[in-house]
């Protein structure tokens, strides 16, 4: 039985790999609906990432394509992401957001925002980064720089 009812995940997406199906596969798991903030490409460009970075449109085909595959009767809701908080901070609906490491910072602060807009915290699950061959994390970053494929194959 999922525990949820209404769980939040968000991120850019871009060279959509492993990790990223990880983290989307624990929201379904725990959520009867999901709901997806994908970072628009005036968001992307503010927060100056060290590589290009595929646009919105082709991401989100990306996503659909994945979310399809995954289960296409699934309960989910892909909303563009103008900042690093979209609806956690205003939806009262939302119980849990699904982060990496990498991004607990920011649920901690989407928590404090809610706190402070009376609204009840959110349930915040953390999942590991996914490790590529090297061990290290497979990121877009690392695949956009030709270190590695999507499942964290070594290509150097």
């Amino acid at each position: 039985m999922k525990k949820f009812r209404k769980v939040a995940v968000g991120g850019t997406f871009d060279e959509f790999h492993r990790g990223h199906k990880v983290l989307l596969v624990k929201a379904f798991e725990i959520g009867k609906h999901v709901l997806i903030g994908l970072c628009s490409d005036k968001f992307v460009k503010e927060m100056k990432k060290p590589h290009i970075t595929a646009s919105f449109e082709e991401r989100l085909n990306e996503l659909e394509d994945f979310l399809e595959a995954l289960n296409p009767s699934a309960s989910v809701e892909i909303v563009p992401l103008n900042d690093p908080y979209g609806l956690t901070i205003t939806d009262k609906c939302i119980e849990a957001l699904v982060v990496s490491e990498e991004t607990e910072q920011t649920a901690l602060r989407i928590n404090q925002k809610r706190v402070d807009a009376s609204l009840p915290p959110l349930k915040i699950v953390v999942i590991r980064m996914v490790p590529a061959e090297n061990c290290k994390p497979i990121s877009t970053t690392r695949i956009r720089y030709g270190e590695m494929d999507r499942e964290g194959h070594l290509l150097k």
